[in-house]
């Protein structure tokens, strides 16, 4: 009976410190540092441009949207995109069909059917000029103009790349198509 015994115990005693370890720590009792993306609201970024402006990277998603969550864990969590990410961008999360009044250059942008569980906010809206597809990346200069709004699912290694060529300014000297032959990304 003592043989028996001695590793089940042994067994319950790892799965205590693994499987009930609180999410977010490391069994060394510290906080796990985040690799992801230090993301904004709109209106967060928009006052953090007062001080230090600089591109400001959109992502249009829904809550119903897989294509979005999977790019959430694929792309987001991306230790070089989000490094990258996090120097040069302001990240913003927008959810198309938020609730929330956002007033932005002397406009006030609203979801005009809130009850509606599919009424598409008009920030999302006029930053995708009512094509409406999820998740869309709008990237932002640092005066607000809107330098490409691309839709789709964009793996890591394809996210960087066209993180890259708006982050180092390369759209104003280097064709999509010249940088794409000559680019060499972190991601693996």
């Amino acid at each position: 009976m003592k043989k028996i015994l001695v590793p089940v115990l042994a067994v319950f005693l790892v799965c205590t410190v693994f499987c009930f370890t609180p999410a977010g720590k490391n069994t060394s009792g510290g906080e796990k540092k985040s690799t992801g993306i230090k993301w904004y609201t709109f209106s967060q970024a928009v006052e953090m441009m007062k001080k230090h402006p600089r591109k400001i990277y959109i992502d249009v998603y829904t809550q119903w949207c897989g294509w979005c969550k999977k790019m959430d864990a694929d792309v987001f969590e991306n230790e070089a995109v989000a490094k990258y990410m996090n120097e040069k961008y302001y990240a913003v999360k927008l959810d198309a069909e938020m609730k929330d009044t956002v007033v932005f250059n002397n406009f006030t942008f609203v979801n005009p059917n809130p009850a509606n569980p599919r009424s598409v906010h008009q920030l999302a809206a006029s930053l995708l000029s009512n094509k409406m597809s999820y998740p869309t990346g709008v990237y932002m200069d640092e005066n607000y103009g809107i330098l490409q709004a691309i839709p789709g699912y964009q793996d890591a290694k394809t996210f960087e790349m066209i993180l890259k060529y708006f982050g180092d300014e390369a759209n104003k000297t280097t064709s999509w198509e010249d940088y794409q032959k000559s680019f060499k990304g972190e991601v693996k």
